[in-house]
């Protein structure tokens, strides 16, 4: 893979001198110091603190893997603690989070903020540890999640358990992301249009086909750095939308005949197989994972200014907000809808049940927030797979990839992304077992990296913690995928396979 690890060669902080500077010159007059007994000595004394100064501040040399200069991730490493919380904003809320009230319906008041708070914890103790991983090694900076997992765990074993995940956290997020994108387009046209329209409304495979346009033009932006202005317009979308739907929901009060009992219809199989899915829910609502070591790498890094003290200051102030937009989304969806809640979320229950009392114009722009949203987060999901599609040009021809290659290959990741969701349509409905497939990204490898690339003292409390971690997450990981593939089996397989709705 391209953009591998930089080669960075460490020098002495100071510069060695052979003979003390006093003794390149006449000895000093007695009470006089070294630097005052001659005309040499204020200038060299100069020089050597502002060597000494310099040095301290570069803190190494590196030399940095030419691919690196021109790869979409690592082209501009002039990135903040700014930046870093756009980004992580923008890749950490998303339509993920409309679902979570449905995991409350399995889960009941006390379980469901238990498990989401745990799980919020949890994702945030791993992403500390990526962000300590990125630069851990001294002279290294792993810069890409894909390429610390090889490194760490090597090219076999990558391949067979962690390639699937997180390869699905790059382009099939980005295709559920059209399968949302579009059919937000379409609700605000039949919200604009309203039921008097005459004009011919497009079909559902047409919105995704004009979301994916869209999304490719703003793809154009030449690399991660460069995208900080639409991850912050993400960002803010998400926040909005997040908030106007929480707010109008609990606003308009509960529903007549609302029930918070978990429910227990069916057989023992079928409520175990629920609160899997539940639990699958929850820890989907947490993604972005597989974008940090990629964020951090757009930064500045020197001995003296780590990358990772403005990378977890943003990061910080981003998880705040996530939090502060997660636990209402989750809360005040259940307390508003309780156990009549569809599956597809809170933003359904929001035109299913207050369609009718509720603005249009309130609703249109929440249909469209959604969308600003999805166009915002398919850039910074789709970078990655951007990244990784040049690197094979680069590493083959050892030159940077031209402007209309570079276009070509964008255009034609966004055809195969449009193609995935107008084949499984029902992609963004499978929250429970894609939340099962890419746990191990979010919450088991970086417990494993951090011990087999730090390694903790053997049997101490960080050692423990971080194997127990991971353990728990690749076994939580495996009950979810079971769980999930059962229940679809259980169910039917009731999807319609190249038929959007």
């Amino acid at each position: 893979m391209a953009g591998e690890v930089s080669e960075v060669v460490s020098v002495p902080v100071t510069p060695v001198v052979s003979t003390p500077p006093s003794m390149m010159h006449s000895p000093a007059m007695p009470g006089r110091s070294p630097a005052r007994g001659t005309p040499l000595g204020s200038p060299l004394r100069k020089a050597v603190k502002n060597i000494k100064g310099y040095l301290e501040e570069v803190g190494h040399i590196t030399k940095l893997d030419p691919q690196d200069e021109w790869l979409p991730i690592t082209e501009s490493r002039n990135g903040n603690a700014y930046y870093a919380a756009f980004h992580n904003l923008c890749s950490g809320i998303g339509f993920q989070a409309l679902v979570l009230p449905v995991a409350f319906v399995f889960l009941g008041w006390k379980w469901g903020i238990v498990c989401l708070t745990l799980a919020f914890i949890w994702q945030l103790y791993t992403l500390w540890l990526l962000v300590q991983l990125h630069e851990i090694v001294p002279g290294m900076r792993y810069s890409r999640y894909l390429q610390l997992a090889n490194n760490v765990f090597g090219k076999k074993l990558v391949n067979l358990l962690a390639y699937l995940p997180i390869m699905y956290l790059s382009a099939g997020i980005c295709s559920a992301i059209i399968i949302v994108g579009g059919g937000s387009m379409k609700l605000f046209f039949d919200i604009v249009c309203g039921a008097t329209c005459h004009s011919k409304p497009l079909t559902a495979v047409e919105w995704y086909l004009v979301f994916t346009c869209m999304a490719v033009i703003l793809a154009q932006l030449p690399n991660l750095n460069s995208i900080a202005g639409v991850s912050l317009v993400g960002a803010i979308t998400a926040v909005s939308y997040c908030t106007t739907i929480w707010v109008v929901s609990v606003g308009r009060g509960r529903l007549s005949g609302v029930s918070y009992s978990p429910i227990h219809e069916g057989s023992s199989i079928d409520r175990a197989l629920s609160k899997i899915n539940a639990l699958g829910i929850i820890v989907f609502a947490f993604r972005g994972h597989n974008l940090v070591l990629e964020i951090q790498a757009t930064m500045p890094s020197t001995l003296k200014h780590p990358s990772r003290i403005p990378m977890w200051r943003g990061m910080k102030v981003a998880y705040l907000i996530v939090a502060c937009c997660l636990y209402p989304i989750a809360i005040g969806g259940f307390w508003a809808y309780g156990n009549q809640i569809p599956s597809s979320g809170i933003l359904q229950a929001l035109y299913q049940f207050h369609g009718a009392d509720t603005s249009r114009v309130i609703l249109g722009l929440t249909a469209m927030l959604v969308v600003i949203n999805c166009l915002s987060s398919f850039q910074i999901y789709a970078m990655p797979m951007f990244d990784n599609m040049e690197s094979g040009y680069t590493s083959k021809k050892n030159k940077r990839c031209p402007r209309w290659l570079r276009s070509a290959f964008r255009a034609i990741f966004g055809a195969v992304a449009f193609l995935i969701a107008v084949a499984f349509p029902f992609l963004s409905d499978l929250a429970g077992l894609m939340g099962g497939v890419s746990l191990p990204v979010t919450l088991a490898f970086p417990c494993f990296m951090w011990v087999l690339v730090r390694k903790p003292e053997r049997f101490g409390a960080a050692w423990y913690l971080n194997w127990v971690l991971g353990g728990l997450g690749m076994g939580l990981s495996a009950v979810l995928v079971i769980g999930g593939v059962w229940r679809l089996i259980d169910s039917g397989l009731k999807f319609h396979f190249f038929k959007p709705q």
